[in-house]
C-alpha cells in the first residue's frame, strides 16, 4: 500500500479551528490568525496555540476588530499591537533577510501600509515604510529614488486612481508588488477603480494584490526578498 501524499499535516484542535502547526515545515512560514469574523476568545486562543507550536518565531494576527485588539492586550501582555495596521505579534520575528519598501501615495492609506510592514517583519525581511509620496506630489517621490533603488522588492500601495505604481515601475527595475486600496473622493467602487488601473498599468512588471490586501503583499515580498538574499523561500 502507498504512502498518502502529501502526508497528513498536524494539526492541533482548539474547537473552533485546527491549527495548521506543520505549515512553517512546509512554507518556511507559521500559519497566520485572520481576525476576521473570530471572537475576541478566539484570536487570542489561536494566537497562543500557535505560538506554543512556533515559540522561537512570531506569529500574526491580522483584520484585528477593536475589541480583539483589546483583548490580546489584556490576555497577551507580551504581543506588539498596532491599532492602525489592525495587527497583533506575538513572539519575536526572525532575523530579517532583504529589504522591502513599502511605499504609500498618502496617509489615508496607513492601515494597508502598516499591515503589509509587519507581515513582512514576521515573515522574515525588513520593511522600509515611505509614507505619503504619491503622485499629486512627484517630487517627494523622485527624492526617494536611491531608497526605491536599494530595495530587494518595492510595494506600492495607493487608491484614488493609483497611478503610484505604475510611476514607480517606471523609476526602478525592483521587483514590483501593486496594492490597489479602497481609498478615494466619490464613486470609486471600494477600490474597483484602483485595482482596474494597476492591473491595466503600462509599466511593465507589475504584479498586483487585491484591494486592501497589505496580508498578501507582505507575504509576497518578504519570501521574494529572503530568495533573492540566499533565505529560505
Amino acid at each position: 500500500m502507498t504512502e498518502p501524499y502529501p502526508p497528513a499535516a498536524a494539526t492541533v484542535d482548539v474547537g473552533f479551528a485546527r491549527l495548521d502547526v506543520d505549515r512553517a515545515a512546509r512554507t518556511g512560514d507559521p500559519e497566520v490568525v485572520n481576525g476576521s469574523g473570530k471572537t475576541p476568545h478566539q484570536v487570542v486562543t489561536a494566537l497562543r496555540g500557535l505560538h506554543r507550536a512556533h515559540p522561537d518565531r512570531a506569529v500574526l494576527a491580522t483584520r484585528l476588530t477593536p475589541e480583539a485588539l483589546a483583548h490580546c492586550r489584556d490576555q497577551l501582555p507580551d504581543a506588539e499591537l498596532d491599532e492602525v495596521g489592525r495587527a497583533a505579534v506575538l513572539g519575536t520575528p526572525p532575523p530579517a533577510r532583504g529589504r522591502v519598501a513599502v511605499v504609500a501615495a498618502g496617509t489615508s492609506d496607513l492601515p494597508v501600509v502598516r499591515e503589509c510592514a509587519t507581515t513582512v517583519r514576521v515573515f522574515g525581511a525588513d520593511p522600509d515604510v515611505i509614507v505619503d509620496v504619491g503622485v499629486a506630489g512627484v517630487h517627494r517621490l523622485l527624492a526617494r529614488k536611491d531608497d526605491l533603488d536599494a530595495a530587494d522588492v518595492v510595494v506600492a500601495v495607493a487608491g484614488m486612481e493609483a497611478a503610484l505604481p505604475s510611476v514607480i515601475g517606471g523609476l526602478t527595475g525592483s521587483v514590483l508588488i501593486a496594492v490597489p486600496t479602497s481609498v478615494g473622493y466619490g464613486w470609486h467602487l471600494d477600490g474597483l477603480t484602483a485595482w482596474l488601473a494597476v492591473l491595466n498599468s503600462c509599466a511593465p512588471g507589475v504584479l498586483t494584490v487585491n484591494v486592501d490586501n497589505g496580508f498578501g503583499a507582505g507575504v509576497a515580498a518578504a519570501r521574494i526578498a529572503r530568495r533573492v538574499t540566499g533565505g529560505t523561500p
